[in-house]
């Protein structure tokens, strides 16, 4: 009787053992994701994904990045390129700021209104300045949070 209580623990096992593997298996042979997308798990941003640059139209951006934390003008330019928008200089702001900025440079309040919908949210000011060759300059504020970024094990 012992034996055969052994028995039905070891094919007990040995079917799980399948199981498990099968399962595992079949989590390996998943197709690549695309990288744009975030992760199965990841916390969304409220960023609106269809926040574009229109058609055939260039707008110039400049980023620049006014808190402490470090990389977030570069995140900031990936996610206005996958967008369509044309991210010209990313760096370092002068002074630190609690919101983000958008600043019209060259009269075209509907492209910093796209810049700034992009964005998640942001302030938009009218400063033109035809000595720089840009339409939109982003400023970085504490309050911004980047995208989640795609993990890849």
């Amino acid at each position: 009787m012992r034996v055969v209580g052994w028995l039905f623990v070891l094919l007990l096992a040995a079917a799980g053992g399948a199981l498990g593997w099968r399962a595992w298996n079949a989590n390996q042979v998943q197709a690549p994701r695309d990288p744009r997308t975030p992760a199965v798990g990841a916390a969304r941003v409220d960023v609106p994904d269809d926040e574009r640059a229109p058609a055939g139209v260039r707008i110039r951006v400049q980023v620049l990045n006014g808190t402490q934390t470090r990389g977030l003008a570069r995140r900031a330019t990936l996610m206005l390129r996958d967008r369509g928008f044309d991210v010209v200089e990313a760096g370092n702001a002068d002074a630190a700021l609690d919101s983000t900025l958008v600043i019209d440079r060259s009269g075209h309040p509907e492209w910093a209104a796209r810049v700034a919908r992009a964005m998640g949210g942001a302030r938009i000011d009218t400063r033109p300045d035809s000595s720089r060759y840009l339409d939109v300059t982003v400023l970085i504020g504490r309050t911004w949070r980047a995208p989640a970024e795609p993990f890849y094990p």
